[in-house]
């Protein structure tokens, strides 16, 4: 599993969160997105790591800037992620 970290400019409110959510979900196979405009960040936990390239064209099509994408190998946490 993989957790990719989308920094991206334009995020003002919870529905902008919302609209990347939808976006992302609609665009990729992912087990769970998460979005924080006062972060300015999403968080994709997905079983491949998501193309880069359409990364950047699914969030420049919402109309926000996509600055940085990080991306590393995820481990559950928590009583059953053992």
């Amino acid at each position: 599993m993989y957790k990719t970290t989308l920094t991206i400019n334009g995020m003002m409110c919870g529905m902008c969160e919302a609209h990347i959510n939808d976006a992302v979900r609609k665009s990729f196979d992912v087990k769970k997105v998460s979005s924080n405009h006062k972060k300015g960040i999403t968080e994709i936990v997905s079983e491949m790591q998501p193309d880069e390239q359409k990364l950047r064209d699914t969030i420049k099509q919402t109309g926000y800037e996509l600055v940085r994408i990080d991306s590393e190998t995820y481990k559950k946490k928590g009583l059953f992620g053992r």
